[in-house]
């Protein structure tokens, strides 16, 4: 068990504590582990006591990227953090369980609903992993292994151990995992269009807000991205499309569906948004509330046993009353 951290609000007087490393822990970057424990301190803070020797690893002084190992003794400094933070802090997020596709000793998979982010931050208060976190308080650890933006629904894997979290990690950065989404798109997609290779550039509009935008191969902040499309339904006009990415870049698939003249319904950064307000009209047949944008499959090798994983979640049924509403122009392909 972790001893109490030593965290004190703006009006308290700070003192040295230490933190005893768990099982859990062991293998962690020191960096990583001082993050984990240090909610509300800002990063520059966390690494500037570790760089001025304040942090000690076993009394002795360590680095950032410092291993930690089961049973050893962190010392932390005096650190405070601000009252507004404290307040938050002291309002824990409401406990809430998501839908389980798979549960085992290594990790979770639930079936994210839109409108959830998966963590706290960037005017979020909470998200999916605080909530879980405040549901199981018996749980020793609850890790997510990726992402998935908040208007996003489908599966999002947790992890429940240390070294579950970084096989499952080292599998999605290796590109071993499998990840096929279901996309509504306005128009007709062409069949032959199979393989988009275009590299995306992130950026910040003028009000810190982040986007991202298609790019030409000499761009030297570009990152290589690789989706896969396959047409799974033809509706009127628009297209549900299968949609697989080899690279898991931030909006990939809204950015690369949008930059071929293919914008995702719905989608409120990258999408058509005459079309979005039609789609939001109270009296739209078929009507859309927010982006059609599903994480519908998702593969992977189990942790432990090496077993290939294949998990499905069902279209929600909002997502599911749009397709089966509208007629097909053509039968499945």
């Amino acid at each position: 068990m972790n001893h109490i951290i030593g965290v004190q609000t703006a009006t308290a007087a700070p003192e040295v504590k230490w933190l005893l490393v768990d099982e859990e822990s062991s293998g962690q970057r020191l960096d990583n582990f001082l993050l984990r424990h240090l909610k509300g301190v800002p990063k520059t803070h966390v690494y500037r006591i570790i760089r001025s020797g304040e942090v000690r690893v076993n009394k002795g002084r360590a680095s950032a990227d410092t291993r930690v190992n089961t049973g050893d003794q962190v010392r932390l400094p005096p650190v405070r953090i601000s009252e507004r933070v404290a307040e938050k802090a002291a309002r824990p997020a409401p406990g809430r369980e998501f839908p389980i596709l798979l549960e085992d000793d290594s990790l979770m998979a639930i079936d994210k609903p839109s409108g959830v982010a998966v963590h706290g931050g960037s005017g979020v208060s909470f998200g999916v992993i605080e909530q879980l976190r405040q549901a199981r308080p018996e749980a020793k650890l609850l890790e997510l292994v990726h992402r998935l933006d908040r208007d996003t629904s489908g599966i999002l894997l947790v992890a429940k151990k240390r070294s579950a979290l970084k096989h499952l990690q080292d599998q999605f950065r290796e590109r071993e995992t499998g990840k096929t989404y279901l996309a509504l798109v306005k128009g007709d997609w062409p069949a032959k269009l199979k393989v988009i290779d275009l590299p995306l550039h992130k950026f910040l509009l003028p009000d810190g807000e982040r986007r991202v935008r298609v790019t030409t191969p000499e761009d030297p902040e570009g990152m290589r991205s690789i989706t896969l499309v396959k047409v799974s339904r033809r509706l009127q006009g628009a297209t549900l499309l299968e949609v697989t990415i080899k690279t898991g870049r931030t909006h990939q698939i809204r950015v690369h569906l949008s930059a071929q003249g293919f914008p995702i319904a719905g989608d409120d950064k990258y999408g058509d948004f005459d079309w979005n307000r039609q789609l939001l009209k109270p009296d739209a047949k078929p009507g859309l509330k927010r982006m059609f944008l599903h994480a519908w499959r998702l593969q992977f090798n189990h942790p432990v046993t090496a077993q290939r994983v294949e998990l499905l979640a069902d279209l929600p049924a909002d997502l599911k009353a749009y397709v089966e509403h509208d007629r097909l122009k053509t039968p499945p392909v």
